[in-house]
């Protein structure tokens, strides 16, 4: 496989953009090598600058739940284009898309459109800060939320990958406010309440965690953080920005059957295009400017690109239900082809799968939060990356991240990935 010029453009990169890269795991620092510059994606597959092909499972970090370029979306983004892709001012496709929202997941009873993920958690901390008066939060051990100052402590994703859970820059007064509790255990969550009496506004929680690998929660654990939230008038936030529309037209929410006060969104509803949103109960989201005293704003919120391309994955849900059991196959025969493949080779790596998210740990410990995760050989999966890699499969370039599982994966794609995946295990 040639990267010639993968690496010349790396190089270049480096001397005008810090590390090379716009966003840390890209860099590939925790499996080694250099990163792939890709060209072009089409379904299942995209190809590098240097012409190789590759299957296709991060799908631009959990987006393209339809694979890369699908028509419906492209003729969206043209029809949208045509007629601007700025205003700066309210447009119809705007309501339209809140109120898709709205339809689809029953615990948004508003919304917000912004332009992250970040964007999205971070509101919904000042929301929750500003309905309750109190200024405390909590966050689980290897979630992720953005990269606003007061989650990254001790927070998955990128900054667990690169070693870096505590970020420098981040003060310790923001630091002071953030209260954190173990992924899964109740007893930690009950002890900081305990401790810090009516001065927590929040509880915000990926219930299906992605950034530490993919690890869900206890159903007997969310239902009692459910009823402790509200018995202390505690917020209660999901962060759904990886698993809103992904796992369930309706989210992890509709899965675990729990309804958060407030909830955040991001990749597919953006259908591929930088977006975010955060919604939940009307009288939390009044408390938002204009309507109400909690200051959030943005220039390109609402963008009619990234609302049109939205919009258009959103409605493709609604009027396709049966997409979430094509995926749920596809992901099904993918964890069955791994799982016999280590039988095989006699190992009894843990798998973790929910939906078409999916995680293979290189620890033969049950993973069911933080502590666990962190288990994992590393150096095992930078192995295992660049052996799929000379396969033509791309998978995330680090441990604690989800394989995406698209409706564009065909059956002669999950095959050639399952033989690959053989390959490396017995390569290794």
């Amino acid at each position: 496989m040639k990267t010639e010029k993968s690496k010349q453009l790396f190089e270049e990169a480096k001397k005008y953009i810090p590390g090379g890269v716009n966003s840390p795991v890209r860099a590939f620092k925790s499996v080694g090598g250099d990163p792939l510059f890709i060209k072009k994606g089409l379904g299942s597959k995209f190809w590098d600058v240097d012409g190789n092909e590759y299957i296709d499972y991060i799908g631009s970090w959990g987006p393209h739940l339809f694979g890369h370029n699908p028509p419906f979306i492209i003729d969206a983004l043209k029809s949208a284009i045509e007629n601007g892709t700025s205003f700066g001012a309210p447009t119809e496709i705007e309501v339209e898309m809140a109120k898709l929202i709205t339809e689809l997941v029953p615990s948004v009873e508003m919304v917000r459109m912004v332009n992250s993920g970040t964007e999205a958690t971070m509101s919904t901390v000042r929301a929750a800060r500003g309905y309750t008066g109190k200024e405390k939060f909590i966050k689980f051990e290897g979630c992720y939320h953005g990269h606003a100052d007061y989650f990254l402590i001790k927070a998955g994703s990128g900054a667990l990958t690169l070693g870096v859970p505590t970020s420098p820059g981040v003060t310790k007064g923001n630091a002071a406010d953030t209260l954190l509790a173990d992924y899964n255990d109740i007893a930690s969550i009950k002890k900081l309440i305990s401790s810090n009496k009516n001065e927590i506004a929040a509880v915000i929680i990926e219930p299906i965690a992605g950034n530490m690998g993919v690890v869900k929660v206890k159903d007997k654990f969310i239902k009692e953080l459910r009823a402790i939230c509200d018995e202390e008038k505690i917020v209660l936030i999901f962060d759904e920005v990886m698993t809103g529309f992904r796992v369930a037209a309706g989210g992890a929410q509709e899965i675990l059957g729990i309804k958060p006060d407030l909830s955040t969104y991001g990749k597919i509803i953006g259908g591929g295009l930088p977006v975010g949103a955060f919604g939940g109960k009307r009288e939390i989201m009044e408390k938002i400017a204009p309507s109400g005293p909690v200051y959030q704003a943005g220039t390109l919120s609402g963008n009619p690109l990234a609302m049109a391309a939205g919009y258009a994955a959103l409605k493709y849900i609604k009027n396709n239900p049966g997409i979430y059991n094509e995926l749920e196959e596809k992901s099904a025969f993918l964890e069955n082809g791994f799982n016999e493949n280590l039988k095989a080779v006699g190992k009894n790596y843990a798998m973790n799968r929910v939906g078409s998210m999916m995680c293979m740990f290189f620890t033969e410990n049950l993973v069911d939060d933080f502590k666990s995760a962190v288990k994992s050989d590393t150096s095992l999966y930078g192995k295992y990356f660049h052996e799929m890699l000379n396969r033509g499969i791309y998978l995330a370039p680090a441990q604690f991240e989800a394989l995406f599982v698209s409706t564009a994966h065909s059956k002669e794609d999950l095959d050639k990935t399952i033989r690959a995946h053989k390959e490396s295990l017995e390569r290794m």
